[in-house]
């Protein structure tokens, strides 16, 4: 970093930093840092960590990464100087930090309330802070990508599948959870009040496990899955597809569209489509084989969204200790998407020149082991925040 930009008690680095990465504490945040890690960019990194101090903003990191798999010794390069103490909820560090904002070229925002529960500062996160950091960076001059994540499932109800990307929302009480209507909002807010900005959306379709690393950074929706199949219900049919992505795919995604030179498009899927989409049968079997079982196969049964209450007097039995309460609703929230039943389209990552992704049953299988030792209820926690 330039003399000018290094804090008190921080360490210089002959590399200014190019590239703000926020969120890099969570799971596709981290994941993200993992890939820039592994493909020798640390030293252009700077990240937005919520913490009391840098020193701790950097363990926090570390602590991360290595869920994420990350070399210890990539992990000791990293330092305090490359560390922003910060969220999204308390915007203060954008004044104080305004200089170094301002000499970066690229941004990966993957910071968000990635919950389904009713959490108070999803709306204040997701879109007041956001567009307050977003505001910023577009009076940067050197600023040439502002890559911000968003989801798939912010189109909201009634598309036809495969759904191809658009700026098209459907009103905010349209939408399924309140996450999905705040991620439509801010990328509302973002084009139509910042036309400055270099703004890219990517939009992840469903992001479950790491091809290699299984579910040991996140259990995030693997327990869906799990629960199905431990239940032998749930409101889809076998014969239905289901768009699923892997983290570590998704992550590589990002930082190709954060660093190519030019991009065709200012919004793009990053999803399965509809050659690496799997249906729930595939995945059902490839369940089953991981665990050594039988795949649930006939004996599944396919109920309603309102009839999901029945399924309560199982819950014990089968998936172990949980409050039937919050199983329900859990188990009612995920219908709604299931019962979707979209693809999303994905030839516009696909002209980029990026890989498709694995299929979904091509890693059940190492989130299934790196599952074991995690009850269901427990691995719910990583969306219920």
């Amino acid at each position: 970093m330039n003399s000018d930009n290094v804090l008190p008690g921080s360490t210089p680095s002959s590399i200014p930093a190019s590239l703000f990465l926020t969120g890099a504490t969570g799971f596709l945040g981290g994941s993200v840092a993992a890939h820039l890690i592994e493909e020798g960019g640390t030293e252009s990194l700077l990240f937005l960590v919520r913490s009391e101090s840098r020193e701790q903003g950097l363990a926090r990191l570390r602590d991360n990464l290595r869920l994420h798999a990350v070399m210890e010794m990539d992990l000791q390069r990293l330092h305090v100087g490359q560390i922003i103490c910060g969220d999204l909820l308390e915007t203060g560090w954008l004044q104080s930090e305004r200089q170094r904002l301002m000499q970066l070229e690229q941004v990966i925002n993957c910071a968000a309330v990635a919950s389904f529960s009713k959490n108070p500062t999803i709306w204040p996160v997701n879109v007041e802070g956001t567009f307050t950091f977003a505001r910023t960076m577009s009076e940067s001059v050197r600023l040439k990508r502002f890559l911000h994540v968003g989801t798939a499932m912010c189109c909201g109800p009634d598309r036809p599948s495969p759904v191809r990307e658009s700026w098209e929302f459907p009103p905010s009480d349209e939408q399924l959870v309140d996450y999905t209507a705040s991620k439509a909002e801010i990328e509302r807010r973002m084009r139509e009040e910042l036309p400055s900005l270099p703004l890219v959306v990517a939009r992840p379709s469903i992001v479950v496990g790491h091809s290699r690393l299984g579910c040991q950074a996140s259990g995030s929706i693997f327990w869906v899955f799990r629960m199905g199949f431990a239940l032998e219900s749930f409101t889809c049919d076998l014969d239905e597809q289901i768009d699923v992505i892997p983290v570590d795919y998704c992550a590589q995604a990002l930082v190709a569209l954060a660093l190519k030179p030019s991009l065709e498009h200012s919004l793009y899927h990053i999803s399965a489509g509809n050659e690496a989409a799997c249906t729930f049968g595939e995945i059902d079997r490839a369940f089953a084989h991981a665990q050594g079982e039988e795949p649930v196969g006939e004996r599944y049964r396919k109920v309603s969204a309102e009839n999901l209450r029945e399924l309560a007097n199982n819950f014990e039995a089968r998936i172990g200790k949980a409050n039937p309460r919050l199983v329900l609703r859990a188990l009612r929230l995920y219908s709604g998407f299931a019962d979707l039943n979209y693809l999303f389209d994905n030839q516009r990552l696909l002209d980029e020149g990026i890989a498709a992704p694995p299929r979904f049953t091509d890693y059940v299988d190492v989130c299934v082991h790196s599952s074991r030792n995690v009850s269901i209820p427990a691995q719910m926690q990583w969306d219920f925040k």
